[in-house]
């Protein structure tokens, strides 16, 4: 009766509150008609705290991807606006993320050492502090971080023959590992139907090899000998013969396969025609895309002078006794920002359809790591001394070579210089960094005699110093007569250097 009394007065309310739908009356009391648990259950309360989004960010103008190196706060720890994330491998260093809320990290979906992972996808998720971070609510993009990586095409094939029975298709099934085969080792899986997860794969980064799929098939034959599929010939089986390698490609495959050498495996000694695969970085990838643009793109014009570096020599050889440590190549860098100030007309860039002419003479110098060329900037060279270029190019390739650049150390630029002088390289020709218009190729100091007149007159050999300097410039924007007064005004400030401090 209190039953009853209940779910006819405010308890009817309850009961429509709680389970929603449409009510039916029976005597006395609401039900849903259907839906209602639904709802009940779709409420946010028991759905979990809803999440703030940590997506990956855009941290350089040519990044499409970036690796997650290593996360600097762990699941339940507070954050504030500003505080790093985590460390973020882009194209062109190394670079820690901030967060931009504040909060709790309540759950990393993307975790350390997760390779191309795209802009823009899901990474982690923040609650809002003094919410539950344990119930936070994933969403349904966010549940899978391998679900970034593109699918693998699909396999199709049709058999030539209806009277010869097609070999099974190695497939990957929901909820079964995927294993990746050699070659080899899927021919003969193809030809004897055999199923590769019932082994594990002996071979490098998890690869089921040619020897494993032998051993599979030794172990089917020993135990189920009547089992063996025959594809062409109605002949019986041998249960104890292992198929030669010319026998195993004598059938023809389901699938396409490539004309690649085998990997090789550590530790054994190297077959004929194999090969090591190397992982390429993020940088090495983007530095791949973009020179193959610069060079089918842009219209690189070349032109080449020889500079007498003896002066140069001399005044650092003056400057080494007061303890100024400076390099030719800091000189260099100096001589070619007084020239782009004398000629502004070179202190372009072009971004595809018009030419900008930039105020601030800002140099690229190019930087060899272990991730690969990297070009950090010396912003404003042309008002900085030879000491303060020193300092800054010794600055930034130490941070270069860490991966610890700042996004507006490496980004812009007007003109790049790439010295390979150090290894004993005469003369080069450097690829364009675009939207840049020039690079600089900067050769060794080499020794050559050179017929001279003395005081009186009289000719005579004297040994010099020369260095090779090669200009690419960017025909668009730069012709050939621009190019060849750069270069000629560039080789009278190198050999020159007292004019150096007059700009």
């Amino acid at each position: 009766m209190a039953a009853s009394l209940w779910l006819s007065c405010g308890g009817k309310r309850v009961a429509r509150l709680l389970l929603g739908g449409r009510p039916v009356l029976v005597a006395g009391v609401s039900f849903p008609a259907r839906g209602g648990w639904r709802r009940l259950h779709g409420t946010r309360e028991l759905l979990g705290t809803p999440g703030i989004k940590v997506l990956m960010p855009a941290l350089s103008p040519t990044m499409e991807e970036g690796n997650i190196v290593k996360w600097l706060k762990k699941e339940g720890e507070t954050v504030n606006a500003g505080d790093a994330l985590c460390e973020i491998e882009t194209d062109k260093a190394v670079i820690t993320m901030e967060s931009s809320d504040d909060g709790i990290l309540a759950k990393i979906l993307v975790e350390e050492g997760s390779k191309n992972v795209r802009l823009g996808s899901l990474i982690g998720l923040l609650v809002e502090e003094g919410q539950d971070w344990k119930q936070v609510e994933i969403p349904a993009d966010g549940s899978d971080p391998s679900s970034l990586a593109p699918p693998a095409p699909a396999l199709t094939s049709t058999p030539a023959d209806p009277s010869v029975s097609a070999p099974p298709k190695l497939e990957h099934q929901p909820g079964k590992l995927q294993v990746r085969l050699s070659p080899a080792a899927r021919n003969i899986l193809e030809t004897h139907g055999l199923d590769p997860s019932n082994i594990t794969p002996s071979g490098p980064r998890g690869i089921f090899t040619k020897e494993d799929a032998l051993k599979l098939l030794q172990e089917k034959q020993k135990g189920k000998p009547s089992e063996l599929k025959r594809l062409v010939s109605p002949a019986p089986p041998q249960p104890t013969a292992v198929p030669s390698a010319s026998q195993a490609t004598a059938v023809t495959s389901a699938y396409p396969r490539p004309a690649v050498p085998p990997v090789s495996t550590p530790g054994q000694p190297a077959a004929l025609g194999t090969f090591t695969e190397i992982p390429a970085s993020n940088i090495r990838r983007i530095i791949a895309k973009r020179l193959t643009e610069s060079k089918t793109a842009i219209p690189h014009a070349y032109a080449a002078a020889d500079c007498d570096i003896d002066a140069i020599l001399k005044l650092r050889k003056e400057l080494a006794k007061d303890d100024i440590k400076v390099s030719v190549n800091d000189f260099i860098i100096k001589a070619t920002a007084v020239t782009l100030k004398q000629m502004p007309d070179v202190n372009v860039t072009w971004d595809g359809e018009v030419c900008r002419q930039l105020q601030s003479i800002d140099i690229s110098i190019a930087v060899a790591t272990d991730r690969g060329l990297i070009t950090p900037i010396i912003k404003d060279v042309a008002a900085k001394g030879i000491k303060e270029i020193a300092a800054s190019a010794k600055a930034l390739a130490k941070k270069a070579r860490d991966g610890k650049l700042l996004p507006e150390e490496y980004q812009g630029g007007s003109f790049s210089i790439s010295n390979l002088g150090m290894f004993g390289i005469n003369d080069f020709t450097a690829v364009i960094n675009p939207p840049q218009a020039c690079i600089l190729a900067v050769g060794r100091a080499r020794p050559e005699l050179k017929i001279v007149e003395d005081e009186e007159g009289n000719e005579k050999l004297k040994q010099h110093q020369l260095m090779t300097v090669t200009l690419s410039s960017d025909g668009r924007v730069v012709d050939d007569e621009l190019a060849s007064k750069f270069l000629e005004t560039l080789k009278a400030n190198i050999e020159n250097p007292m004019r150096l401090a007059l700009c």
